[in-house]
């Protein structure tokens, strides 16, 4: 891209393709696609992205054209098949990149190595070309070649070490999670090489490993933590060691979380307990004085303390008076109420995808809202080859009998 970007749409008039599945890759395009960026979206011909296989469905009718998570993920793309493992398709991918600014791409090193799709093959046709590479251990070391689920990669991104019971196996979080936030990392890591772009016009390759970036957005403070002061984390169930409390605890219908890192805060809901003063059990008791060793050694009598009124109040009337007096803890809500919140839809966060009349369902809207740029999805995902007559025929110019062929050879 030259010159200045339209403010609107920040990203107006970058082309990116994208040749990744399920939702790291596919999230980093949608994210760019929100600001404008032009996506072409790869898919192999007949299966398509793994994530059309994967729910939630109308009705739980599994359908490829009707996965909610791909339509999530895919929505203001304009979606071609290719198969890249036939020579003929790899040429036609070349073709595709002359003119791209940015591929997307989730090969392991050795397969993008193998077929000549790696940064070193790609520069030579275009040298002004921003490949970001999404792998679960990147580029180099050991790992590179191999494999993983998000419980492989959030266990060596750390995240593992302390998700759990103490007395159990290590847990790893939602399972999406990981992915959705290495998209993140790719789509940040991409709008600073746009503009590394804009001064040198020269490319660059990007590597973004889904290990790191469990580190960088969970686990950095466990190791600053061991380097400054020696303190290692582990497991420790419902509650983090830290000054008291930093924990869940049940109440009337629920679960409340409750981080005080501040002691006013602490101080302000423990008159909330104590109907406008510190409660007596508290402030008498010198086991309590130090919060960072209550809530290492007695946190288990600071909740069987505070049970008694937990329990007697349920999470709203909890979330109403932190609130009111500026302590920050608040319930923990199912998923029919995160779609109710007040909050959220006040916001107008949550968008309505409709594959049919019959078939709408709520999805997160805009992640961000900017001052001046707009960040808008207004298109469905497309269907499997929807637009290979387009790309096909009216980009690179091929004949219909051409692309009949193409079908033919099942390349396309």
């Amino acid at each position: 891209p030259t010159g200045e970007y339209n403010m609107n749409k920040t990203l107006d008039g970058v082309r990116v393709i994208e040749l990744a599945q399920y939702i790291s890759g596919p999230y980093c395009g949608m994210l760019l696609a929100g600001l404008g960026a032009r996506l072409t979206k790869i898919e192999e011909p007949v299966n398509g992205d793994i994530s059309r296989r994967c729910g939630p469905f109308p009705k739980d009718i599994p359908h490829t054209e009707k996965s909610g998570l791909f339509h999530y993920l895919n929505r203001n793309k304009c979606g071609i098949t290719l198969d890249i493992r036939h020579a003929t398709g790899r040429k036609i991918l070349l073709e595709l990149i002359k003119d791209a600014d940015v591929l997307i791409e989730d090969m392991l090193p050795r397969v993008a190595e193998n077929l000549k799709l790696d940064y070193r093959h790609l520069r030579e046709v275009n040298p002004g070309l921003i490949v970001v590479s999404i792998t679960p251990f990147g580029q180099t070391g050991p790992y590179k070649n191999y494999k993983a689920y998000a419980i492989n990669a959030s266990a060596l991104g750390g995240i593992s070490t302390i998700v759990g019971e103490p007395q159990r196996e290590p847990l790893t979080p939602p399972f999406a999670l990981g992915h959705f936030q290495t998209g993140i990392v790719a789509a940040n890591a991409i709008m600073f090489a746009l503009m590394a772009k804009r001064k040198d016009k020269k490319g660059q390759h990007v590597d973004i490993s889904e290990a790191e970036s469990w580190a960088i957005f969970h686990t950095g403070n466990v190791v600053s933590a061991f380097i400054y002061s020696g303190r290692k984390r582990t497991r420790t169930g419902h509650r983090t060691y830290a000054p008291y409390p930093y924990t869940l605890l049940p109440c009337k219908d629920g679960y409340i979380s409750m981080i005080a890192l501040r002691g006013s805060e602490w101080k302000r809901f423990l008159e909330i307990v104590g109907d406008g003063k510190v409660p007596e059990w508290y402030a008498s008791d010198e086991r309590f004085k130090d919060r960072s060793k209550a809530g290492i050694e007695y946190a288990d009598v600071l909740d069987s303390l505070l049970s008694p009124w937990l329990m007697s109040h349920t999470r709203q009337e909890i979330f109403s008076r932190c609130r009111e007096k500026h302590v920050p803890f608040t319930p923990v809500r199912n998923m029919d109420e995160v779609i109710n919140c007040e909050h959220l839809n006040h916001r107008r966060y949550f968008e309505t995808i409709q594959f049919s009349e019959d078939d709408p369902f709520k999805c997160p809207g805009a992640p961000v809202r900017f001052s001046e740029s707009v960040w808008d999805l207004n298109q469905t995902a497309p269907s499997l080859s929807e637009h290979n007559n387009q790309v096909y025929r009216d980009h690179l110019g091929y004949s219909k009998d051409r692309v009949a062929q193409l079908e033919g050879m099942g390349v396309i």
